[in-house]
């Protein structure tokens, strides 16, 4: 039988290609309603994978913002008391009273303690009596000295005599001092029954009640309580090795001040604080480095107008560790991280995400500083972070307002971005 006119088709199954079709249809084999179905088929499925295609994901893009920034320091301090005075008793005794409340404020000056005094008040009295015996002695000696050079001038008494009643006169004065320095003793006991606050601040606790038998300072004085001041109040805080180094080099230059000569201002950011709450300005260093620890014993101090700030409390401690300079800074919540390297997502010119490694730098109002990996004009993906995919298009929308210290709210069932900083 002749080939011409007879028609073949590709067995079921074999997944004809197009090239093996082209094929057929140039040699005539195909019937044009074959080549209709396929025709159909090829367009439904290109309409299918177009609208399979999902569209571009929204995100949130701004710009960094420039400004004027000074890096500050961070440390951890221990707030310290610039008086601190343990109480004692100076003299012993029975106590009589207690004349303060617990945990007050108390001023210089004020009463304390009261110790009997009677015992010292005795004393006093017997003092008084030997002084007046010293002083009474003293005038007989002098009055005979008198009436001795008067006599030794009609030669009715020797030069010798003379000299004796000089000399009983010395006897008599010396008596008398040292009658006047064991009354002025007596009465400064008198005086030290009366236990007074030496400084103003806060009163602890006190450790003896009324009744008790105290020991003075002759056989180890008996702590009755402590006091410390609080307004100003001491910062002490350890600043590392490198740290002193890069400042030492920023002096040398000409670019920050020395706290050693120049009181550098500070701030201070309590326990359980987000932001500093008190400020102030370096008051020391030490003049050597803990050989232990490798680091500088530094202070400041602060004012505490509301005493709220108590001896013993930890704060972070800011203090100025540069020169102001132009920054580009960003909202730490468009930085994630990628093992060891911290990364941008920045939206090309053609609305492709890159990601951009960056080297950050400190907080500044809310703002992270980056020092390297960014330009001023770049787009950086601050909300939307879980959407983006590198090489991937995205349908940027410009931030309302530049990024500031709250990034924008994210819009509702959106996660953070893996490696995103909170």
């Amino acid at each position: 039988m002749s080939l011409i006119g007879k028609t073949e088709y590709p067995a079921p199954g074999t997944g004809v290609e197009h090239d093996s079709l082209r094929c057929y249809v140039s040699r005539g084999l195909v019937p044009i309603g074959l080549l209709a179905a396929l025709a159909l088929g090829g367009c439904e499925d290109k309409a299918q994978s177009q609208a399979a295609a999902p569209p571009a994901p929204p995100v949130t893009v701004a710009q960094p913002v420039k400004r004027t920034v000074t890096d500050w320091d961070e440390f951890t301090g221990r707030f310290e008391a610039i008086e601190e005075v343990q109480v004692r008793a100076r003299v012993g005794g029975f106590v009589n009273s207690v004349e303060f409340k617990d945990g007050a404020i108390v001023k210089a000056g004020d009463l304390l303690y009261i110790i009997d005094p009677r015992p010292f008040e005795a004393v006093v009295l017997q003092a008084e009596g030997q002084l007046a015996d010293a002083r009474a002695k003293g005038e007989l000696a002098k009055r005979d000295l008198e009436r001795g050079l008067n006599l030794v001038q009609t030669s009715a008494v020797s030069e010798q005599v003379v000299d004796q009643r000089r000399q009983a006169l010395q006897a008599a004065r010396a008596a008398e001092t040292q009658a006047e320095g064991a009354l002025k003793a007596a009465q400064l006991n008198v005086e030290f029954t009366h236990v007074l606050a030496p400084i103003t601040g806060r009163v602890s606790r006190h450790l003896v009640t009324p009744g008790n038998l105290v020991q003075g300072s002759e056989g180890g004085s008996t702590l009755l309580t402590s006091i410390v001041s609080l307004d100003p109040i001491y910062i002490y805080f350890d600043v590392d090795e490198t740290t002193y180094q890069r400042n030492s080099r920023l002096w040398f230059e000409g670019k920050r001040p020395s706290s050693r000569d120049t009181p550098n201002p500070v701030q201070v950011t309590l326990t359980g604080e987000t932001k500093p709450s008190h400020e102030g300005k370096m008051d020391f260093l030490d003049n050597r480095l803990d050989v232990s620890t490798a680091t500088l014993r530094s202070r400041a101090i602060i004012p505490n107008k509301d005493l709220s700030v108590l001896p013993g409390q930890f704060g972070r401690v800011r203090i100025v560790g540069s020169s102001p300079y132009e920054a580009l800074l960003i909202p730490d919540t468009a930085i994630a991280t990628d093992q060891s390297r911290k990364i941008v997502f920045v939206v090309k010119d053609d609305n492709t995400v890159e990601a951009r490694p960056v080297v950050l730098g400190p907080l500044d109002e809310g703002l992270r500083v980056i020092r390297e990996g960014l330009k001023a004009e770049d787009h950086v993906i601050v909300d939307g972070l879980q959407r983006a995919r590198v090489g991937a298009k995205v349908t940027p929308k410009m931030a309302q307002a530049p990024a500031g210290d709250k990034a924008p709210a994210a819009p509702a069932g959106d996660k953070p971005a893996a490696g995103a900083k909170p």
